[in-house]
């Protein structure tokens, strides 16, 4: 089988083409050195020359706070990007996973079920992975989209890593305390979207670690695992805004995942013992 990952030299695709590779899948990688896919023909060329079996879709513009003054850039990659993957794979027959986000949601709501029509995203990145959603499912019978939230990895900038170097030089530390979610270790993400790949079970997923938190939670996690006595304090959203507007309810139901027989990924305090195992920073 030949898998074709876009945005492979990402914080997740770096984790997703080894776990493929372990399973001796052959990958494709479409990183943005190799691959513009906001240039329909030159996704066209590559993909008629690669010959994918099935295309995983991470690449993405995610920079959320720029994307409120970037709003052209951030549409012409995840929207216009994401039509041209999938309209290839809808005219070819290619299986496609279309990675999308919690944002979708407006974060008003109580738990998202996966069923749930998306209403009112609170910002742009959200709108434009929603209307990615939308373009996948109109282009491609057979997809996968699976929605996920605050992701952190060994390989890329993440709320884990700003956390630890700012408790190298700070005593105390302001957190958000009223946004909660669920993070998402890219490793174990991995492991999941490789078992999707291989199978038929199309539909929309949520996949998150399992376990409820709030920033100020993570980052309390955070300090205690690594034996940083930096003192996190939760403070509420309106107290630390931001140029995007951020959901504060991003609980998403997993019912999707138990009925096709998926595995739900472990808790997230387990994610985070992993993270700083491999990073050397748990004590």
């Amino acid at each position: 089988m030949k898998v074709m990952v876009t945005g492979s030299n990402g914080q997740l695709g770096t984790d997703l083409c080894k776990e493929l590779s372990k399973r001796n899948i052959e990958v494709i990688g479409a990183d943005i050195d190799r691959l513009d896919i906001t240039d329909k023909q030159a996704v066209n060329a590559f993909m008629d020359e690669q010959k994918p079996d099935a295309v995983i879709h991470l690449a993405a513009y995610t920079a959320v706070d720029k994307a409120e003054e970037d709003k052209e850039v951030c549409t012409k990659l995840n929207v216009e990007g994401t039509e041209n993957i999938a309209e290839y794979c809808g005219k070819n027959n290619i299986k496609i996973i279309y990675t999308s986000t919690d944002y979708v949601f407006g974060g008003m709501g109580d738990d998202y079920l996966e069923t749930d029509a998306p209403v009112a995203p609170c910002n742009i990145y959200g709108l434009t992975k929603l209307q990615g959603e939308e373009i996948v499912k109109k282009l491609c019978d057979k997809h996968f989209i699976v929605r996920i939230s605050w992701v952190f990895g060994v390989h890329g900038k993440n709320f884990v890593y700003t956390m630890l170097r700012l408790a190298e030089t700070r005593d105390n530390l302001t957190v958000v305390g009223d946004q909660i979610g669920s993070p998402t270790f890219t490793p174990h993400l991995s492991v999941l979207l490789a078992d999707m790949v291989l199978t038929e079970k199309y539909g929309t997923y949520h996949a998150s670690n399992e376990g409820l938190c709030s920033w100020a939670d993570f980052a309390s996690e955070i300090m205690k695992l690594s034996g940083k006595s930096t003192k996190i304090t939760a403070i509420p959203s309106s107290d630390y805004p931001t140029a995007a507007k951020r959901p504060l309810n991003s609980r998403l139901s997993k019912k999707s995942l138990d009925e096709a027989g998926f595995s739900r990924l472990p808790s997230w305090q387990d994610a985070l013992k992993e993270f700083l195992s491999e990073t050397g920073n748990l004590i």
